[in-house]
């Protein structure tokens, strides 16, 4: 069979999202990223399912030309368990909103996590809900005006990262919508990974919260406000690559190379598969202006995923069970005659 191209991934529904949304970019990243995906797993496009949720980013299996499943408010990480368990042969791929995935569906969210079931989970984060026009979502920024704290939000947000990571996700990798390139190598990797793989895209919602992520999306200061994670890379970051992440004591430490005697030497090297979650956390937890927003994949580690471990238990139950049939069932037991 000759290789897929993107062309092949492409349905033939019209994307409605609004103009500028940065939904458009992560769905181009994906049918850019199946064709090498597809080769490098031996996954067939017939064995592809999109699932979604409730949202503006729930669309996308309408826009995949791949099997779908458009799912509830909230359930699309029930309902991706539900195909993967029952069919451990489907590649599937997740998308949902913050508000879909972290609020109403936050307990189907993490205990996927838990259970590190074989699911590619992509979570647009926009900070807001879109769809129903605004209303402050679970990632909205502390103090956001919107339509449903028109006085501003008096809550903390989640921070997506540390949700999977306390739950001790086994795959965490956070980019910008406009990290085309970027997202296409997390992508890759996340299909790669055996277990529960969450990408957190950053994207923008021009209608209800334009500028969501402008801190650090920006393009004159991005390099200087994040820094993208390569597994076995110094973590160097900043428009001139001049700046790096050492350890201070317990807490992580932003330094300029050349300065008190710093050296490229002394910058950590980023380890995303070292199993201790310590620094990964630290890692997921920067914040802006403190420190850069990290980028790229911060956790890929290995563990006994869910739908081997109920497929491998179903294998070794029947093998040891005397009941083959409905007749040795209705059979077994403690059972009476009845002339």
């Amino acid at each position: 069979m000759d290789r897929y191209t993107f062309k092949d991934f492409k349905s033939d529904q019209e994307v409605r999202w609004c103009p500028g949304c940065g939904d458009h970019a992560v769905l181009a990243a994906l049918q850019r990223a199946l064709p090498e995906i597809c080769e490098k797993t031996g996954c067939a496009k017939e064995d592809l399912v999109v699932v979604s949720g409730i949202g503006c980013s729930s669309r996308l299996p309408y826009y995949m030309n791949t099997y779908g499943f458009h799912s509830i408010h909230g359930r699309a990480t029930a309902v991706a368990t539900g195909i993967k368990v029952a069919n451990p042969k489907l590649a599937v791929w997740q998308a949902c909103g913050d508000g879909d995935a972290l609020a109403i569906g936050g307990n189907h969210f993490i205990h996927a996590v838990r259970r590190n079931v074989d699911i590619n989970i992509i979570l647009f984060n926009n900070r807001i809900y879109g769809l129903t026009k605004g209303q402050y979502s679970p990632t909205s920024k502390f103090g956001a005006v919107t339509k449903t704290s028109p006085y501003g939000t008096v809550e903390h947000p989640f921070n997506p990262g540390s949700l999977v990571l306390g739950a001790k996700g086994t795959f965490f990798a956070r980019s910008l919508d406009s990290e085309l390139k970027l997202n296409e190598e997390i992508m890759l990797a996340a299909a790669m990974h055996k277990g529960t793989s969450v990408m957190e895209m950053l994207v923008n919602c021009v209608i209800f919260n334009d500028g969501a992520h402008a801190l650090i999306s920006d393009r004159a200061t991005r390099a200087d406000r994040t820094i993208i994670l390569k597994h076995g890379e110094k973590m160097i970051f900043g428009k001139d690559r001049n700046k790096g992440l050492v350890l201070d004591g317990l807490k992580l430490k932003v330094v300029k190379i050349g300065e008190d005697g710093v050296t490229e030497d002394d910058i950590l090297t980023h380890d995303a598969h070292n199993d201790n979650i310590g620094l990964h956390t630290m890692l997921a937890d920067m914040k802006y202006p403190e420190y850069p927003v990290a980028l790229g994949i911060i956790r890929d580690v290995e563990d006994i995923t869910y739908d081997k471990a109920v497929h491998d238990q179903m294998e070794q139950v029947t093998e040891k069970s005397k009941i083959g049939c409905m007749d040795d069932l209705l059979g077994s037991g403690a059972v009476w005659e009845v002339k």
